[in-house]
């Protein structure tokens, strides 16, 4: 193996190191919560948790923990969920299988009034069918973990969180019932739709998949054509579990492409776009790109070299229609591993030694940083995000295990239920079987 090979292999190694570490040190242990964000008491994320569920497998085979030590965090997670209150109250932690978008890290009940969040319940749960799938043996406890895993998702209901519509309502409260949005268009309730429709107790009608994709928004960008959502994010988070690549439903048969080839489309868009620089940000270049949903330096407008800018803080960034506002995540970067490495792993490397966007940080990569942001700091690119967050963490973690080994991939083909939504959904060729 050559030098910059094995250089490669040791920068993707401590990746998903230091990015796992994040899950050892910021998760409840008496519960299995996982702090959304590392600020002071800052409530859990579901979706962050359903991450760590993920990233348990991964951690496993690489050496980061012992099989042991991961399923013991596991099933106390998964106790935690499946004990937990589930009812209309307004402190419960969920209603009709689906849980709230913020929990408080101590008692795991519903944080900031926040909603019952349909989204957010699909990735735990994406992340509880991958435990379930990887551990496997006999053993009363890994049994357990497969038991717990088919109780919480058959517990869903899905054709409830449709509000009696085709498309799913984006979330509930309990103060106000359904949430007017629903999930329409492409975007990262791709998964979403296949879990709801592969649930053998409370799927989705048939008909609900059609209503989404009947949103979907092609457009050429940079001559190149895909089907668009701005922030980066919604290309990624559906593939970390699901392997697209030669299997199409009909609007990608109709395209002759498939999902994979899509996010790699979007993929370029992002590096096209940072080489146009249309609004003149500082930074951006063929190696500095990745723009999504994410925090940043704002809310501020400021006079930058004679010209006024809007800085966001927490704001769905995208290209090319934006918003943008000169803020780069390299997290997304790195979950595009799988679909253009060509220009992903150059990225990676400019962000590690001409950046220094890991030095002094625990768990790798801060969040963000923008170069554009007058911050009057010493590091040369910019404003850096003070801090790390549970969603930005697991997709390096299993993106990279995907580029490396399929591994995620692997397993979910042998998921009943995604392999019984894809085929409701209308997949078909490649890896699935025939209906």
């Amino acid at each position: 193996m050559s030098r910059k090979m094995l250089s490669e292999t040791a920068e993707l190694d401590m990746l998903q190191r230091e990015s796992f570490s994040y899950f050892m040190h910021e998760t409840n242990p008496h519960n299995g919560l996982v702090i959304d964000k590392t600020a002071p008491d800052w409530p859990a994320s579901i979706a962050a948790v359903g991450l760590a569920l993920a990233a348990y497998p991964v951690a496993i085979e690489r050496g980061f923990i012992s099989r042991a030590a991961a399923l013991k965090r596991v099933l106390l997670t998964l106790r935690f969920f499946w004990d937990s209150p589930q009812g209309p109250e307004s402190d419960a932690t969920g209603y009709h299988g689906f849980y709230y978008h913020f929990l408080d890290m101590q008692s795991g009940r519903r944080a900031w009034q926040c909603e019952l969040s349909t989204i957010d319940t699909t990735f735990f749960l994406a992340g509880a069918l991958t435990a379930g799938c990887y551990f496997d043996g006999p053993s009363t406890d890994e049994a357990e973990c497969r038991r717990l895993t088919e109780a919480l998702y058959q517990r869903t209901d899905w054709a409830w969180a449709q509000d009696g519509g085709g498309a799913v309502s984006m979330g509930w409260k309990p103060e106000s019932g359904f949430l007017p949005n629903r999930w329409n268009g492409y975007d990262e309730a791709l998964l979403l739709y296949v879990l709801g429709l592969g649930s053998p107790s409370y799927p989705l009608a048939p008909g609900s998949y059609g209503d989404w994709a009947a949103a979907y928004q092609w457009q050429q960008s940079y001559g190149i054509e895909y089907v668009y959502a701005g922030s980066l994010f919604t290309h990624q988070l559906s593939h970390i579990w699901v392997d697209f690549r030669g299997i199409q439903d009909k609007a990608m048969r109709a395209k002759g492409i498939d999902y994979f080839e899509n996010s790699r489309r979007a993929t370029l868009v992002q590096q096209q776009y940072a080489i146009e620089n249309p609004h003149g940000f500082a930074g951006y270049n063929e190696l500095c790109w990745g723009i999504t949903a994410s925090d940043g330096p704002g809310p501020a407008v400021l006079d930058v070299d004679g010209k006024q800018r809007e800085f966001y803080d927490y704001v769905a960034r995208g290209v090319p229609l934006g918003p943008d506002d000169g803020t780069i995540a390299p997290w997304v970067v790195v979950s595009s591993l799988p679909f253009a490495p060509e220009i992903v792993l150059p990225t990676i490397d400019y962000f590690i030694h001409q950046v220094g966007l890991k030095a002094g940080n625990p768990y790798g990569f801060k969040s963000t940083f923008n170069p554009s942001f007058p911050c009057n700091c010493a590091n040369p690119y910019g404003w850096v995000s003070p801090w790390h967050f549970g969603i930005d963490q697991g997709p390096i973690i299993l993106m990279i295990e995907n580029y490396r080994s399929d591994m995620l991939w692997r397993l979910m083909r042998n998921c009943p239920y995604i392999v019984k939504g894809l085929q409701r959904a209308g997949f078909t060729g490649g890896w699935l079987p025939s209906v």
